[in-house]
């Protein structure tokens, strides 16, 4: 019975110095913040609003959004800042992959 408290005794030293060593193995590694992501600027060829973004707008929201629309005066499509400003929740209407590609790389430019 003796025997048996001494290796208990020694189990808790033992448990008890491992979890003291481990918080300060802990305490040594650099916190990270959490930062949000920024959208990364392409390296690429710039992306021209006119032959390359308009015309995918034009396909998918002419009835709308370009002049003569019913929601041309509130969100003309054929002006950048508008893109911009309501950045991918054009996505509603533009399914295709690629298309979209091209708008965010627009967005990510300055």
């Amino acid at each position: 019975m003796r025997g048996a408290a001494v290796l208990l005794l020694l189990v808790l030293i033992a448990g008890s110095y491992s979890c003291g060593r481990t918080t300060r193995i802990a305490s040594l590694t650099p916190a990270v913040s959490a930062q949000p992501l920024q959208p990364t600027k392409s390296s690429g060829p710039r992306i021209d609003f006119a032959t390359q973004v308009k015309p995918i707008l034009e396909a998918k929201c002419q009835g709308c959004h370009f002049s003569g629309g019913k929601m041309y005066d509130k969100l003309p499509f054929d002006r950048p800042e508008t893109i911009k400003s309501l950045g991918t929740k054009l996505f509603t209407r533009i399914h295709d992959e690629n298309e979209r590609k091209v708008i965010r790389e627009f967005l990510a430019q300055e």
